[in-house]
């Protein structure tokens, strides 16, 4: 029996063991140990080089300061009527980004990654143990360097009362209560109305933090960065058209301080704010900064989602203007083109 087929089998044994109580949720199958994952619904394998899977560790950080999710879920029981607590740490991408949630699966060596519908994939570590001996370990050594850094020690405070068994007693478990009050959206409806009296902690205090490597900086740019290519209309352009590279990163305005931190890092761009909206802009528009700036440095520091193909097609973009091409019809036309397959458009 050749291994395609034998991991075949492995996958129909196993649902019929567990009567879909696991795997039937998820069309993912993760093989541990091979260094691939096998999707049941495509019948396709997914690379997992180690020699390609290897991610710097602020890079990881960066990306989960974007992308991450450190959650605490407090079900009722349908069976024992009772609640029951769980942690676990996520990161949910589309699901053409699935290799790189494989090589973050790969970083830690915990977890798994599940497709959970055609447009959407998640790496989840749920288990106690993965997540107190590894994952919090790892953003105390590389600490995360927006306000989510308050959620995840609020996170952390619960992982350990529940490591401790904690969570089993009534003080321990209204500590949970408290504590998820604070953490990222609090307390749903359900759990409102279930403990009206509960009392929230106080959210931690997270100093400004500054940059410490510029691993970081990629990591977080691939999670909420984007290469963006303008064409306008510019009646001062022979072809009735102008380009413009922009570069934008998109933060919640409560981290406009730190956002502000990266003109003076990077020595460029300015922050752009917006009236009754959540989020500010970090952005680089001039020519010569996107030039001389940006693009060596994303250069040094490369991408490593899909959104590498977009900083690619940035690059290609600008390489024509380099030469002037965007003033010409042809050159316009060559940049309406890549920006058309670019981003929301791949």
């Amino acid at each position: 029996m050749n291994f395609i087929a034998s991991i075949q089998l492995l996958c129909t044994l196993i649902c019929l063991f567990t009567k879909g109580a696991k795997y039937q949720k998820t069309s993912l199958i993760q093989v541990r140990g091979q260094g691939r994952g096998f999707s049941s619904s495509s019948n396709s394998f997914y690379n997992l080089d180690p020699s390609i899977s290897k991610l710097n560790p602020w890079y990881i950080t960066g990306f989960a300061d974007g992308e991450s999710s450190f959650v605490v879920s407090i079900v009722k029981s349908n069976v024992s009527n009772k609640w029951n607590i769980q942690a676990f740490f996520s990161i949910r991408l589309h699901s053409r980004d699935i290799d790189l949630l494989h090589k973050i699966n790969s970083f830690f060596g915990v977890g798994r990654v599940y497709i959970k519908s055609e447009s959407t994939a998640s790496y989840v570590v749920s288990s106690i143990k993965d997540i107190y001996n590894v994952i919090i370990p790892h953003f105390d050594k590389y600490p995360l360097h927006t306000r989510k850094q308050a959620d995840f020690l609020l996170f952390k405070s619960v992982v350990d009362l529940i490591n401790k068994g904690e969570h089993l007693t009534p003080e321990g478990f209204n500590k949970i209560l408290g504590i998820k009050c604070s953490l990222n959206k609090g307390l749903n409806e359900e759990l409102t109305q279930s403990f009206p009296n509960v009392k929230p902690v106080d959210k931690p205090v997270v100093e400004l933090s500054k940059i410490k490597d510029s691993a970081w900086l990629s990591g977080f740019v691939e999670a909420e960065g984007c290469f963006y290519v303008s064409l306008y209309k510019s009646v001062a352009s022979k072809t009735g058209y102008a380009a413009r590279l922009e570069f934008i990163l998109s933060q919640h305005n409560l981290d406009q301080e730190f956002m502000k931190s990266l003109v003076e890092y990077l020595g460029c761009g300015y922050i752009k704010t917006y009236k009754n909206k959540s989020w500010v802009e970090f952005v680089v528009a001039k020519s010569k900064d996107v030039h001389n700036i940006i693009i060596p440095f994303f250069t040094k520091y490369p991408l490593q989602g899909t959104k590498k193909l977009d900083f690619a097609d940035f690059v290609k973009v600008a390489e024509l203007m380099k030469v002037k091409a965007h003033l010409t019809q042809d050159g316009i036309e060559k940049i309406q083109i890549i920006k058309k397959g670019m981003n929301k458009g791949r």
